[in-house]
């Protein structure tokens, strides 16, 4: 697992297409982040994708940014390369906010945005090397655009649940 004790919007991520970025693209005129993490084969997925989708829809252009992730370390449920992940969510849900290649979210390879998610929500320990594992698909992590986790939920929260704690950020 990597260390990062780097600015968050600082962070390397790779989109859906291969491109390097880093957050700090996505947050051009974004107030508001909600970071999750996907799955194309979940019992979450249906609900989670049509919810966030409406969520981006309705708040995007008021400064709500929306981060999927994808990640196969649950149950192997995203199993798909990046192309049949894109395909799958744009065909299906219409999704347009961006995605971005899979990671691991747990573990030794964990990535650099999940480790300061993590050690930065105060949920998941406060030592890099022994950071507690993300439960399940869907987790989210509603950060500003500083970097500041402003809240963590588990899998079971949707999506529209959330919508209360960030409408009067934009």
């Amino acid at each position: 697992m990597e260390n990062t004790n780097s600015n968050f919007l600082e962070i390397n991520v790779l989109d859906i297409d291969g491109n390097q970025k880093t957050i700090a693209d996505y947050f051009i005129n974004k107030k508001v982040a909600l970071i999750v993490n996907v799955a194309s084969a979940c019992g979450y997925t249906n609900s989670n994708y049509k919810q966030l989708v409406d969520l981006y829809k309705e708040y995007s252009d008021r400064g709500l940014q929306i981060l999927g992730f994808p990640c196969n370390q649950f149950g192997a449920q995203e199993p798909k390369c990046e192309l049949d992940i894109k395909n799958f969510t744009q065909n299906k849900f219409k999704v347009d906010f961006p995605l971005f290649s899979k990671i691991e979210v747990n573990g030794i390879n964990t990535h650099p945005i999940y480790v300061y998610l993590k050690l930065q929500s105060g949920k998941f320990g406060s030592d890099v090397k022994n950071l507690y594992d993300i439960p399940w698909n869907f987790a989210k992590f509603l950060v500003d655009n500083q970097g500041k986790v402003i809240a963590y939920y588990p899998h079971n929260i949707e999506p529209k649940e959330i919508k209360k704690d960030f409408v009067d950020m934009l």
